[in-house]
């Protein structure tokens, strides 16, 4: 049981047992690059959030891909209280002016039921949110430590958002991996890390296939 919460307050993904389940690309996107990218992992675990959105700047940064860890753009102040949602307009704005172009944004969802979840997923191709709405309906996260409750299968979201210049803030892609019975946690953040490049690789989301058509290994 500890264990798994542990797990929970990680942000991440499975083992042997993380499978990407479905991801949703907008069909206004057939290709998206980006120059500068924002990684945001939700949790109110500090060390946790930092070792996650390393590994995924390290992925941006072996692809020539400028990325910074929301760690180190905000500050403590930030995610001590809660946002409206014109303070996160006013990040936005912020971003825009750092020359930032997309938002990539990850969270744990946990659920029992899942043919509610797989339902849910169904209504992906209906959202017509932003960063900041998905922002504000999940930031519980950062100040509640039992957020997570023990499920058999754990649900993690990854979402891509554009913030681009003359652009609508909107989402862009949107990724499923489920967890079942995790075990190593080290493995855990290294296997989802892989399972998010991969399946921007074939969607043709800022991450691209080699020369010879081979994306990532996992």
């Amino acid at each position: 049981m500890k264990k798994l919460l542990v797990f929970a307050i990680l942000i991440l993904g499975g083992c042997s047992n993380a499978s990407l389940v479905e991801n949703w690309k907008n069909p206004d996107n057939v290709i998206f690059t980006a120059y500068k990218v924002l990684i945001v992992g939700m949790t109110y675990n500090e060390d946790a959030r930092a070792d996650f959105e390393t590994k995924l700047k390290k992925e941006f940064e072996k692809r020539n891909v400028e990325a910074m860890r929301s760690i180190d753009l905000f500050d403590v102040s930030f995610t001590d209280s809660r946002k409206s949602e014109e303070e996160l307009d006013d990040v936005e704005r912020q971003l825009l002016d750092k020359d930032f172009d997309a938002i990539l944004f990850t969270k744990i969802v946990g659920s029992e039921d899942r043919k509610t979840f797989l339902k849910s997923i169904a209504e992906w191709s209906k959202y017509k949110g932003d960063f900041s709405d998905d922002y504000m309906s999940n930031q519980d996260i950062y100040y509640n430590s039992n957020y997570y409750e023990p499920f058999t299968v754990y649900h993690a979201e990854t979402s891509l958002y554009c913030i681009c210049e003359g652009k609508e803030r909107s989402l862009v892609w949107r990724g499923s991996i489920d967890i079942t019975d995790p075990e190593d946690i080290e493995k855990t953040i290294d296997k989802y890390v892989k399972l998010v490049v991969v399946a921007m690789e074939e969607q043709d989301l800022i991450f691209r296939k080699n020369s010879d058509g081979k994306g990532s290994d996992l």
